[in-house]
């Protein structure tokens, strides 16, 4: 499989973080092009796993799932049969497989199946079935949205039955029920011991409708813009969060929405797309580009002694390109820039599988301001990145802003992070582990830095926001010793 190259325009616009419609494409192209090599070589694995780890019995079933998907693949959706869709459209079983819950659940079962995962014990055995299981879910998913009768038995884990972009059945016993999933036209029936059949009808885009008491429909916000596809807002898959396995370790864990939580997302999310639109409409753009599912998270608690109530936390996954996982937010203005930081991420992680942009080793010794602890080179360069985005969609909403109040906020928050990325970038800069595209792509960085001085924040902000930094460094030096000033060794 060859990857694309990367032009150097693409380079120069994720140097500057943003990013134009070809550019965020080509990442998106290669991005689901890696989703679908990891699907192979777990199917791959699958072949080769020995008969002590991976029973004859769980090998045939995920056949059995696989063959559904590919058929799912190459049929036409009901309401597309008058008007079949181009050869590059997304077949519903495409649109499973690269949802970004899928790549967490992909990476699992190829850990499961690695020799390092240790000796065939039964538990082991049974967690690699349970997890390979799951391809069954996304099979029934496909083929119902594809229109294609099927019939299979599946297994409900800890009581529950999700069929991801469908919804979940909470089954009448707990632990693991077999369930028979039966797909008609638009109709599923799901027929479970001891209790009477859900008959489940699906519904345009994301969820599926049942009288039955126990279903739970999967649910979406509206499109980002008023002609966008809808927006999954996923609370119920079992993949969406991970021990481990997110860039946060202080991420709280996932929570299932009521009627209320749904609420306060879609009044969040309502006013998101103009609020980003104030930092600059790059940043609508990407945000449509790469944006593909939300996933809520539980409110932690604030830290510190003197905390009282609830914060907010946010982060993305390295193999879910296009999730973004987020505690509820409490308006659109901080959802904006909770998704301009969080994207940035996601552009750079998926510009790093393109091209090595350095060789620095994972020993964390550089000074960031906004962390206590000390960062390896890449955690650096992922915070500067985000935090340069940051300064500038801040410096943007600030020269649009109408109320003083507003202007006064957003100066202020511009000031803070130029003012991070400033103190961070010389440790960038001076690292001979930088390739040449690497290094191009920091210059990038710093032009992008030094342009913003041409409207510059009111003194008292920048004054406040440099002090701050200053404090963040003397305390960071009296923990860890003196921050690194100089090349990497």
């Amino acid at each position: 499989m060859v990857f694309p190259a990367l032009p150097d325009r693409s380079l120069a616009a994720l140097g500057r973080t943003e990013g134009d419609p070809e550019t965020l494409a080509l990442l998106v192209r290669d991005q689901d092009t890696r989703r679908l090599l990891t699907l192979r070589a777990l199917l791959d694995a699958v072949d080769g796993a020995d008969a002590t780890v991976l029973t004859a019995g769980a090998r045939d079933r995920l056949r059995e799932h696989w063959h559904l998907l590919e058929e799912a693949d190459r049929a036409v959706p009901p309401g597309d049969r008058g008007n079949p869709a181009p050869a590059h459209a997304t077949t519903p079983a495409r649109a499973r497989l690269l949802h970004p819950l899928v790549g967490p659940w992909a990476r699992q079962c190829l850990r499961g199946l690695a020799p390092q995962a240790g000796p065939p014990t039964d538990r082991r055995v049974h967690d690699l079935e349970r997890y390979l299981a799951h391809l069954g879910a996304l099979a029934a998913a496909a083929a119902a949205r594809a229109g294609i009768p099927f019939a299979l038995r599946l297994t409900a884990r800890d009581g529950l039955l999700v069929l991801p972009s469908l919804g979940a059945l909470r089954t009448a016993g707990p632990g693991e029920v077999p369930v028979d999933v039966v797909g008609a036209g638009n109709l599923l029936t799901l027929r479970q011991k001891g209790a009477a059949d859900a008959v489940v009808q699906l519904e345009d885009g994301i969820g599926a409708w049942s009288a039955a008491p126990g279903w739970t429909p999967a649910y979406a916000l509206p499109g980002l813009l008023p002609e966008g596809p809808p927006m999954p807002l996923d609370d119920l898959d079992p993949y969406r969060t991970g021990p481990g396995d997110s860039r946060h370790h202080e991420l709280s864990g996932p929570t299932v929405l009521d009627e209320a939580g749904r609420k306060r997302w879609l009044q969040a999310w309502s006013g998101t797309a103009d609020m980003l639109r104030l930092g600059g409409e790059h940043r609508v753009t990407e945000a449509v580009a790469l944006l593909r599912c939300l996933v809520p998270l539980a409110e932690p608690p604030r830290s510190g002694p003197d905390a009282e109530g609830v914060g907010s936390c946010s982060g993305t996954r390295r193999e879910a390109f296009g999730a973004l996982l987020s505690s509820t937010p409490p308006t659109p203005a901080t959802f904006a820039a909770t998704i301009v930081h969080e994207l940035q991420h996601t552009k750079l992680s998926a510009l790093s599988d393109l091209l090595e942009l350095h060789h620095a080793g994972p020993r964390q010794r550089h000074f960031a301001p906004w962390r206590p602890d000390p960062r390896p080179y890449d955690g650096l360069l992922q915070g500067v990145y985000s935090h340069l985005a940051l300064a500038d969609f801040f410096q943007r909403c600030a020269l649009r802003a109408e109320r003083p109040a507003h202007r006064e906020t957003a100066w202020s928050q511009h000031a803070r992070y130029r003012a991070q990325v400033a103190a961070a970038l010389p440790a960038l800069v001076g690292s001979e582990e930088l390739t040449a595209r690497g290094r191009r792509f920091v210059d990038h960085l710093v032009v992008t830095h030094e342009r913003m001085a041409e409207f510059p924040a009111p003194p008292g902000h920048t004054a406040r926001a440099e002090a701050s930094v200053e404090e963040a460094r003397d305390l960071w030096t009296r923990r860890h010793g003196p921050a690194v000033r100089h090349p990497e060794e």
